[in-house]
């Protein structure tokens, strides 16, 4: 009896591509802010926000409010929204610059001399930590810049480079919602953080801060003892403490769409697909290069027949992984994810995979992400290009633009972290 042969690789990349798409369209806020916005105030209602889907989302509000409504949000450059009430400033990111600043303090006096009768909407999403950014004394914008680019180079987790950024921040870790007070201030948020910790997303402007100056002054030392003398100075200074929780009043922080909605919705198409879905988690960290070893890991298990799952099947992931930068090359975290699990792999028979991030944008880079195939190893040698050579140098975007494979959408304005899937088709038998 024969079983359904493989499915040709150019069908199955058409299907890693639908996943994604799929995971994509979980998280539009065109889909999921409608649900959780508050009955309009007696008063004024004022938006603003930050992060890679805050002109999108603020473009859903305007779609379906009842009522006046103003107000500021600031994205990434190239992530606007044609909103008509609601102004959209474009900044820098991942590392803050000076239209970050000058959008913020704008936001700020947004802000400013409301009553208990208005509302605040705060829309937050990815990406937010860079673009909402507001000088401390002491602290130069260039200090800023380079703590930035320093500790996203270094393999910090972005819960720790988030800790340090609230207590380098005027708006950061709960401050701006002491600006907010007396209004009323409700959070919408789309999560792009392992564990949806709404004190890390965007570094919590509306939450209280659990984090400390002592535990930002050890993620310095362990991962940039070199910085700027003016802000190991800041956070020895009892002034740069963020405001903490008080469970007499919790804030009012809703989350509109998380990881986990996006690989549930990748999960459902890969059934339809005839694949069986393997859920490894929505919340993965580590390196890059060390979770694709484990991925790896399973691939091989499931080829041999002692994995969790059978062929055909995908395996199904998010999160967001690091990258240590210790060569000269260029890629971000999912193009160096895909490579390594390339050479991990070794041209293993029936497997192709994707990974890429959810905002259409890998670190800086003009791609989302990448895919494989069995072959691209093979590939990769008749064109002289070495996998493993690049991989030591960071170079998964000069591998990918070599051999082919970058994954390229262009921002898709939503964001909820790093989407990754391994499709595993059986060989055919007679």
């Amino acid at each position: 009896m024969s079983q359904r042969p493989p499915i040709p690789p150019e069908t199955v990349e058409a299907v890693l591509r639908r996943l994604y798409e799929a995971a994509v369209a979980a998280a539009l806020p065109s889909n999921t802010v409608s649900a959780h916005l508050p009955s309009p105030p007696r008063g004024r209602t004022v938006v603003i926000g930050a992060g890679k889907a805050a002109a999108s989302m603020a473009l859903a509000v305007e779609a379906v409010w009842n009522g006046p409504l103003s107000g500021l949000v600031i994205t990434r450059y190239g992530h606007g929204a044609p909103c008509r009430r609601i102004e959209v400033v474009e900044a820098a990111h991942p590392v803050v610059d000076t239209a970050g600043l000058a959008a913020t303090s704008a936001l700020l006096d947004r802000v400013a001399h409301l009553t208990e009768d208005d509302l605040v909407l705060c829309l937050l999403s990815g990406g937010g930590s860079a673009l909402l950014a507001a000088s401390v004394p002491g602290v130069t914008l260039e200090d800023k810049q380079a703590v930035a680019r320093a500790l996203l180079k270094s393999g910090a987790t972005i819960a720790e480079i988030n800790c340090v950024r609230k207590h380098l921040s005027a708006v950061k870790g709960g401050r701006l919602a002491q600006r907010i007070a007396p209004a009323r201030l409700v959070t919408l948020a789309i999560s792009d953080v392992p564990g949806d910790d709404p004190s890390t997303l965007a570094s919590g402007p509306t939450v209280p801060d659990p984090t400390t100056r002592e535990e930002a002054l050890r993620i310095l030392d362990r991962y940039i003892p070199e910085a700027p003398a003016a802000v190991r100075a800041r956070l020895l200074d009892p002034a740069s403490e963020t405001p903490k929780p008080d469970p007499a009043h919790p804030p009012d922080f809703r989350l509109i769409a998380t990881p986990a909605d996006a690989i549930a919705a990748a999960a459902a198409v890969a059934r339809a697909h005839g694949y069986a879905p393997l859920i490894l988690g929505s919340d993965l960290e580590g390196d890059a290069v060390a979770v694709a070893g484990d991925h790896a890991t399973i691939v091989r298990q499931i080829l041999a027949g002692d994995g969790p799952v059978a062929p055909p099947c995908v395996i199904l992931s998010g999160g967001e992984t690091t990258v240590t930068v210790q060569g000269r090359g260029r890629g971000g975290r999912n193009a160096e994810f895909i490579l390594a699990l390339a050479v991990a792999l070794d041209g293993a028979p029936n497997v192709h995979a994707l990974a890429a991030d959810t905002d259409g944008i890998d670190g800086s880079e003009d791609n989302a992400g990448a895919v494989i195939g069995s072959d691209i190893l093979v590939r990769a040698r008749r064109l002289g290009v070495s996998a493993r050579s690049r991989l030591e140098d960071n170079d998964a975007y000069g591998f990918f633009a070599a051999v082919g494979g970058l994954v390229t959408t262009g921002p898709t304005l939503t964001n909820v972290n790093d989407f990754r899937a391994i499709l595993i088709d059986r060989p055919s038998t007679a």
